[in-house]
């Protein structure tokens, strides 16, 4: 037997809010119930999830969560991302719900990987199909290394404190002669830890050292990701480029 399709049933406090949410990503209802118990059905393309109403549900305490696997993370960030400005004129990067940036996961082969923390807590983690996403060479650098380890700590376990914790630490040890691309994007995801835990100042300050690096085109041209990542949390903080 082959073509088996499995559908994650996931908690929720409201289905109505999760409808909102995932049809803003680009979702359809396909099934809708509120009685005898509150269900909903979303699908975009092949994935499908489903959900179930909870009274009383504490979306900060959930444990809900499932692995989705893609041929591309980017191109699916991306059309989630124009959905969210759409709405809400910027990414959702703090709070409930949230969306993470593909970023290597030291903790899954260096492969670029995605979360989505939905409405009722569930961690929707987006992963390349097998043999479809690059694969990432580990990091050589101090500052490389130490944002592989914040990656893990903040993208994958929750843990956004420690991971700002060893930001800091290898940010003043390593800023005077950390490569600029090294620099670019432990700063830029600095910021995105502060804008997390509603650190605006830190926040400003990681995205304005970030900014001031001087960059030459072909540097440029290879951090468009993170440059990207960088105009977006600007406009989280109001900031100008």
């Amino acid at each position: 037997m082959a073509h088996e399709i499995t559908v994650p049933l996931l908690p929720c406090g409201s289905i109505d809010e999760i409808v909102e949410f995932y049809t803003m990503l680009g979702f359809t209802r396909t099934y809708y119930q509120v009685r005898p118990n509150p269900c909903v059905g979303l699908q975009r393309e092949d994935l499908q999830l489903q959900f179930f109403g909870m009274p009383g549900f504490r979306p900060e305490d959930s444990y809900g969560s499932c692995v989705v696997v893609v041929p591309d993370t980017q191109q699916l960030f991306e059309a989630f991302a124009a959905g969210m400005r759409t709405v809400h004129g910027k990414l959702l990067v703090s709070g409930i719900p949230r969306m993470t940036r593909p970023r290597k996961r030291k903790n899954a082969d260096h492969q670029s990987g995605f979360t989505v923390i939905d409405p009722g807590g569930n961690w929707i983690r987006i992963f390349p199909s097998p043999g479809t996403g690059a694969t990432g060479a580990p990091a050589v650098g101090k500052l490389a290394k130490a944002l592989e380890n914040a990656v893990v700590l903040g993208d994958s376990k929750g843990d956004n404190q420690q991971a700002a914790k060893i930001l800091d630490v290898t940010l003043a040890r390593e800023q005077d002669g950390a490569p600029a691309a090294e620099l670019i994007e432990a700063l830029v995801y600095r910021a995105e830890l502060a804008i997390r835990a509603d650190d605006t100042t830190a926040a400003v300050d990681a995205l304005t050292r970030a900014r001031a690096i001087p960059l030459t085109t072909a540097e440029r041209s290879e951090l468009t990701a993170h440059l990207a990542g960088l105009e977006d949390l600007e406009a989280v903080v109001g900031l100008t480029p």
